[in-house]
């Protein structure tokens, strides 16, 4: 019989308790991960947005006014 004892099974509970809990930790610093990052491609493309504003750049605008709205999209924001 393949009959396990209540201190093995106890470990088992113990190690897929675990499992799922750096599991959720994993989604939680890859979130955050994707947070800072979108926040750092924000600001960049902000800053050349203000300087291509104030060269009076119009085709550098809009160039990167498109790559905001994209990146925007590509993070659901």
């Amino acid at each position: 019989m393949n009959e396990k004892s209540y201190t093995e099974l106890m470990k088992i509970g113990a190690m897929n308790r675990q499992r799922k809990e750096n599991y959720v930790q994993d989604l939680y610093i890859d979130m955050l991960l994707s947070e800072i990052q979108l926040t750092v491609q924000k600001e960049k493309l902000l800053k050349k947005i203000d300087s291509a504003i104030d060269q009076r750049d119009q085709k550098c605008f809009f160039h990167l006014s498109k790559q905001l709205t994209d990146l925007n999209k590509r993070f659901g924001t």
